[in-house]
């Protein structure tokens, strides 16, 4: 009896010891496929930012974009196949858009050659960093980016260069003197953002035999009093790019109020044109980004440049419906090509 016992003592111990060793090796089983997956997740995780820290590392130009609108990436294509023709591969531009957390981070901006801006915005957002490469700042009115290298809180370690998105107002006056030779006096509305142009523009008009009609926005922003300076004596309305005075807002009021008085408008841009302005001198996003990708390639090179440039190629636009209600007969192609030829005159 106290034999039997025994063995039923031994087997039991067998059989429990057995049970609890199979739930130890299962446990541990368990454990170890845990371990070999998170294992597995932290390599994946270092790998990746192995990778973008490598892809930071070997970064040569870095484009900052305000927003991810149709014309931004039309531009940032031109800028990226421009590059690649003069050598610099696509893997080493890096575009960024200023809702990408860490965009403007400087140690990372830092790590290329080159930052190229697109807008007001990410200049803006950039120069209050600790910016110790070269700038190009490109989609952005003269006005504007005077303005904002002038503010003491901006304070770039390294060269800001700028393509302006205006024209210049010799350009712009020539295309409205080849479509409309009897205009004379040429009205303007001044606001914030563009006041510290008067001089040039005065001096372009004075050299051509043009009188400006000058209106300028109100303290709060009111365009009433200036729009009616411009309806009274007025042939023609220059539009300015400055987002102060032409805004989505505004630009209803000022279209409506110069069709009923008669008075074309040149404006910067194809969508004015659209909206029922006469005529737009502008440069298409292509236009843009191919002359960036050609000045991010001097800067790259370590040409000596000026700090500002305007845009070498550009399109004309005509709203032929208002033009018939002007009585007018013009032609884009052909108010293009002559605003071409009197500019290749010496």
């Amino acid at each position: 009896m106290q034999m039997y016992l025994t063995e039923m003592a031994i087997e039991s111990f067998s059989l429990t010891n057995g049970y609890s060793f199979q739930c130890a090796m299962s446990i541990r089983a368990k454990h170890m496929h845990w371990f070999r997956w998170a294992c597995s997740g932290l390599l994946m995780l270092l790998g990746c930012l192995v990778a973008s820290q490598a892809a930071h590392a070997a970064s040569v130009v870095w484009v900052v974009c305000s927003d991810r609108s149709t014309q931004y990436e039309a531009t940032v294509a031109a800028i990226t196949a421009e590059l690649e023709n003069g050598g610099v591969a696509r893997s080493e531009v890096v575009v960024a858009y200023l809702s990408d957390p860490g965009t403007i981070d400087p140690s990372v901006l830092n790590s290329g050659k080159l930052i190229i801006t697109l807008g007001s915005e990410a200049l803006a957002k950039t120069l209050v960093r600790d910016v110790r490469v070269p700038v190009l700042a490109t989609l952005i009115p003269r006005g504007s980016f005077e303005s904002l290298v002038k503010e003491p809180i901006r304070k770039p370690q390294a060269p800001v260069y700028a393509l302006y998105l205006d024209q210049p107002f010799g350009r712009q006056l020539d295309l409205l003197h080849l479509a409309l030779p009897h205009a004379k006096r040429v009205g303007v509305i001044w606001g914030n953002g563009s006041a510290g142009n008067q001089l040039a523009l005065a001096a372009s008009a004075q050299s051509r035999g043009m009188d400006l009609v000058v209106g300028r926005a109100a303290p709060d922003g009111s365009l009433a009093q200036g729009l009616r300076t411009i309806t009274d004596d007025a042939q023609v309305l220059l539009a300015i790019a400055d987002p102060s005075v032409f805004n989505s807002a505004t630009l209803p009021n000022i279209l409506l109020a110069t069709y009923r008085a008669q008075i074309p408008v040149l404006a910067f841009s194809q969508a004015y044109v659209k909206a029922g302005a006469l005529l737009s001198l502008y440069s298409t996003p292509e236009q843009i980004g191919f002359q960036a990708g050609a000045l991010a390639r001097s800067v790259l090179g370590g040409a000596n440049l000026s700090h500002g440039q305007y845009l070498q190629e550009y399109t004309v636009g005509v709203n032929e419906h208002v033009a018939r209600s002007l009585g007018l007969t013009l032609d884009a192609a052909q108010l293009s090509e002559r605003l071409k030829r009197l500019e290749r005159k010496p």
